[in-house]
Order: C-alpha cells, then structure tokens, then sequence
C-alpha cells in the first residue's frame, strides 16, 4: 500500500500540509510564449449538459481528486451530504482515496473532483452477483480470504464488510490535546451528543473530552490532575510510565479508548474496562506529565476467565492488547519503547509474550523492526549454536514470532526435519543497517514494578 505525506501537527493551533496544496485566489488566462495573454475558449454546452446530467455524484462513483499536494489521485465517493442553503447540485463528498490507508479519507468539495474522468456507477451488490456466476464456491471463497486490508487479517469477509460500513465516514475531523490540534484518522463511536461536532478538545491528564474551547478552559481551571491516574512504575529523565488500572479508573479508561479509536481502525472500542490495565507513556516537564502513547493489556484475572470460557491456555496470553503512539510524537522511537517496555513486564511475569492480532499496519511495522532489530544483535553477539527455544527465554518474545521473523530475513533452513539458524555475520550486518535504529532503549533498572496478580 501506497502512503501520502500526512499533515504536520503543530503547536500553535493549525494543521499545516506537509506538501503545499494549490494557491488559491483569482485565476488569469495563462500566457503564450511572448507573455501576451492567451483566450480561454468557453466550455461547450454539451460538455455542460453532460457535466449536470452526473450530478450530484452517487455514492460508489469513482473519480480523480485533487488532494493537498495538487496532484490527482483515484478516489471512491462513500457518503454524500447537501451543503446548508446551496444550489440543488452542491454536495460535499467522503471520499477514500483507493491507493491508500482509510486514514487519508476525507469530506471534498466539488471543485476538488475532475469530472470528466467519473467511471461508471456499478452496484456492487450487482456486480458480487455477476462475478460469483462467473466463477465457482471455492474461487470466490479464496478471493474474500484474500482481499483483506492490511490490519484486517482475522476479520472474514463478511466481518470486514460490516466494519467498513459502520466506520465508514470519520464523525470527528480533529481534537485538541494539550499543546497540539491533530487531524484524526478514523472514525470512533462517541455518545450520541457529540454527534454534531466536528472538534471536540480533551483534557490532557484525565482525557475528559469538551464541545467547546471555552469549557476546556473552565475544566482545566478545577481538575487538579497533572499526569494520569495510577502508578507511576518507570522515570528515566523526562520519560515516565503510569499503570491505569481500568478497573479503578473505569471513566480514565474509557475515554482513553475513545480518543485511541479515532486512530486505531483495527480495534474493537471496549465500554468494560475493567478487564484492563493501560500502561501510559508521558513526557515530563514543570507543567505536569504529557501523554506520547500508551499500551493496555488483559489482567491475569481475566485470563483466567476468558481461559475458562474460551477453552485457552494461560500460556498463550497475549502481553499487549492495544499500542498507540500520537500522531505529534511518532518516528521518534516511542513505539518501538511501548514494544520493548511490553516484552520487559513479561519477563519480569516469568512468560513469553505475543501482542494480540490483528495489528495495524503501523504497529505491525513496529512490531517487526522490534523483533529483527532484538534477534540480530543477539545472533551477531553470540556464539556457537542458538535454539529458537532460547531466544524465546532470553527475550521474551513468542517462539511462534521469532520463526517468522527469521524466515522473513531468509536467515532459517529445514535440515533433518528440523529448523536451523544460519547466521552469517555479514548478512546479519546487512539486515542490521537495513532495521534501522532501534528506538529509544528501557533502563530495567528504573522499572520499580509487581506483576499484577501478585498486588494485594
């Protein structure tokens, strides 16, 4: 999948492009080679009949779309709306830009779309009828196996079908949270009364969540929180992490949910939280403690409730539900510190640990830096033979993610019915340069931290 620049986040309450979009304001007739100015010639009318007969656009109509870069780009309209007081044909359109993550999609104005490249409005329901004729059971269950966005894997067809039509258009276009406006990525299911607002401002140390600007500021002058509401188990320098238990700050964490839904696509939102802890990571500084990201996990307790409902063995626990890192504060190695943060309470639990399925492509990304960049520098420190086996106990990590990773680095054969480690020094230097940094690292030391099923 493709990526556009995403908008920059910045400090003073804008949100700028990062690639320029078109000047606005007057336009004149372009000029010829000499700089005499050159005639437009008026649109023929048929071109105008024919322009009119289209509108307003229907839902499903793919088209071009100019997108802040100024540049083109396939779209598929997905929701449609009548501009207040407007001409009959004055729609704004939802559109999702097919060569890329949901993320980008967004409410377009008409002038935005080049309508003589509109293709043909199919009804999908129809054209699904059609093709399966045309192909056999077994074809077309393979086809939905396959067609899956990445973030989706374990969702069937069917499944996946109904996720998109629910979270099809974002509710909320942008949030304040503390110092920064960010635009948001997805859609999140807010109470019924925040159906009308376009921006909703959050407090940054209890997340409660405002209409107004002017509310915010009344609700900051009585909240006398300064970091989140838990313990504070890690301090290194400016860096801290709190452990939110959901079930002593169920409003804490539920709101926490909302605001992580408007960037995570992939995520079932929980209103019970009590099942949860969130590990939150901050910033420091005299102003209290700033919100980067966080991860949450499932308690051992409730392990031991889904093991007897579900049939799972303990073992299989996963160490990390949910991971986001905030839009202001990414490609700064925070993620790869949630990931790293994850695996080191896990050894401290005694278990091995795997993050729950599916991931985001963003967290996938992560995940896999995280577990080349950890197998590597030990493949190219140790020496004689290593077992997958041990691997698992000196990181932590799943045995199950550690084959995948290094078959995915070719560095695996079958020999004798067996999986062997084939780690050639320089093509381990090759994949190292390759990883990348690894992000920031975790001082164990600072880590002042019971696993939960042994607090009182």
């Amino acid at each position: 999948m493709g990526s556009i620049d995403t908008p920059t986040i910045t400090e003073n309450g804008s949100t700028q492009s990062q690639a320029a979009a078109p000047s606005g304001g007057d336009h004149k007739p372009p000029a010829s080679a000499n700089g005499a100015q050159m005639e437009v010639s008026p649109e023929p009318e048929a071109t105008k009949k024919r322009r009119s007969s289209m509108l307003p656009l229907e839902v499903g109509t793919r088209v071009m779309c100019r997108w802040r870069d100024g540049k083109y780009h396939p779209v598929k309209v997905i929701e449609r709306r009548k501009m207040p007081y407007a001409v009959p044909y004055d729609y704004e359109y939802y559109v999702h830009y097919t060569e890329f993550n949901r993320r980008l999609d967004e409410w377009v104005k008409l002038e935005q779309l080049d309508l003589d490249s509109v293709e043909t409005v199919v009804d999908e329901k129809v054209e699904d009828k059609v093709t399966s004729l045309k192909m056999t059971r077994h074809q077309k269950r393979k086809i939905d196996e396959t067609h899956v966005e990445v973030g989706h894997e374990e969702l069937d067809a069917a499944s996946l079908r109904e996720h998109e039509e629910f979270t099809k258009v974002k509710n909320i276009a942008t949030i304040e949270l503390g110092r920064y406006e960010i635009e948001t990525w997805y859609f999140s299911p807010f109470p019924p009364e925040y159906n009308d607002s376009l921006k909703l401002y959050f407090c940054e140390f209890c997340l409660n969540f405002m209409k107004r600007k002017e509310q915010l500021q009344r609700h900051m002058r009585k909240c006398d929180l300064k970091h989140p509401p838990g313990d504070e188990i890690y301090r290194s320098g400016t860096l801290s992490m709190f452990e939110v238990d959901g079930k002593k700050n169920k409003v804490y964490g539920q709101n926490l949910c909302y605001l992580a839904k408007l960037f995570l696509d992939h995520k079932t939102l929980y209103y019970d939280v009590d099942l949860f802890l969130f590990y939150v990571l901050c910033e420091c500084d005299d102003r209290g403690c700033h919100m980067v990201g966080y991860f949450s996990k499932v308690t051992s307790s409730a392990f031991l409730l889904l093991d007897a409902v579900e049939e799972k063995h303990s073992e299989e626990s996963y160490n990390l539900a949910c991971i986001l890192t905030l839009p202001p504060y990414q490609r700064k190695g925070y993620g790869k510190f949630l990931i790293a943060f994850s695996y080191e309470l896990s050894k401290k639990e005694g278990k091995v640990g795997t993050p729950e399925r599916p991931l985001s492509d963003l967290g996938l990304l992560s995940y896999r830096g995280y577990w080349t960049r950890v197998l590597l520098d030990i493949l190219k420190k140790h020496k004689g033979n290593i077992s997958i086996k041990e691997l698992s106990d000196m990181t932590a990590i799943k045995a199950e993610d550690i084959l995948t990773t290094l078959q995915s680095l070719e560095l695996i054969q079958y020999r004798k019915g067996q999986h062997v480690i084939c780690a050639d020094p320089k093509v381990l230097d090759r994949h190292l340069k390759a990883a990348g940094r690894g992000g920031l690292e975790v001082d164990v030391s600072k880590l002042i931290w019971t696993p939960y099923k042994e607090q009182s």
